[in-house]
């Protein structure tokens, strides 16, 4: 039996520049994957408001991936009735989409970092306490993005001061049944969803619409360890500081580039697109 291909992709670092959120050293091994037909999902920790205008952009229609796996948004027939419910998920509709919640409302995250501020005394500004000119500022996004990026659903993106106060926070947060994981630039306050968990289940709906699939997943920080562990074929982007390849250790058969952002994203690409073993697999 054919074995269909599934890419599940981080943004900003890896598909995206992480400081000018080009994507134009990717753009023609995108280009071979759609003339292909090989599904990219997007797998980010941006906003709906903000993966829908991408998508838009580069002319994807596939599922996404939104707030380090706080929810995933399909468009509506994409997989069937049928196949949602054998994955034994109960998706919501929103808009033109079937939706897959993992994570908890905003509100409850915002509570909670509101909560720990006050009491611990610990100097911590998250998305929530900004508004669309400071995060502009703050992220080199345009206004208009930034309005994008401030619209949170699952998933508070906050900064602190000293080691202290991570551990404090990443400490209570735990106790309180949330996660706080590092991102590119952020850290990420969330509930149990990761991004993992989200691939997986997409694999599973993937799996059930195409049979045999193979997934390769590209990442570049801390928050895509969990996107990476659950395919076929992890590749590890590169970072202009080098930092996530020698900090964090995982199995001798991630790939790793040697460029980095888009243009490692488009070398792991082709490196893939190119081998007899997984050429087979299309």
């Amino acid at each position: 039996m054919a074995c269909r291909a599934v890419v599940f992709t981080d943004l900003d670092g890896t598909l995206l520049d992480g400081e000018t959120y080009s994507f134009e050293a990717a753009r023609p091994a995108l280009k071979e994957l759609k003339r292909r037909q090989v599904p990219v999902v997007l797998c980010t920790s941006k906003t709906r408001a903000e993966t829908v205008a991408l998508a838009r952009k580069l002319g994807l229609k596939h599922p996404f991936i939104v707030e380090n796996g706080g929810a995933i948004f399909i468009s509506q027939g994409y997989f069937s009735p049928e196949q949602l419910k054998s994955a034994g998920v109960k998706p919501k509709r929103k808009g033109n989409y079937v939706v897959l919640e993992l994570g908890l409302p905003y509100r409850r995250l915002r509570q909670f970092l509101i909560s720990f501020r006050k009491k611990y005394k610990v100097k911590i500004t998250g998305f929530g306490d900004c508004q669309p000119e400071e995060i502009a500022r703050i992220t080199g996004l345009s206004r208009r993005k930034a309005r994008l990026a401030s619209q949170r659903e699952y998933d508070e993106p906050c900064w602190l001061e000293g080691q202290t106060g991570v551990r404090l926070f990443r400490q209570k947060a735990r106790e309180a049944g949330l996660k706080v994981v590092q991102g590119g630039r952020f850290f990420h306050l969330t509930g149990s969803n990761d991004k993992g968990r989200a691939v997986r289940l997409l694999k599973k709906l993937y799996c059930l619409k195409f049979g045999r699939i193979i997934s390769l997943g590209l990442g570049d920080a801390a928050n895509d360890w969990p996107l990476l562990k659950e395919v076929e074929v992890p590749v590890l982007v590169a970072r202009p500081d080098g930092q996530p390849a020698e900090r964090y250790k995982f199995s001798e058969k991630i790939y790793k580039t040697k460029k980095a952002g888009p243009a490692g994203w488009a070398e792991a690409i082709n490196f893939w697109l190119k081998s007899d073993r997984v050429e087979a697999r299309f």
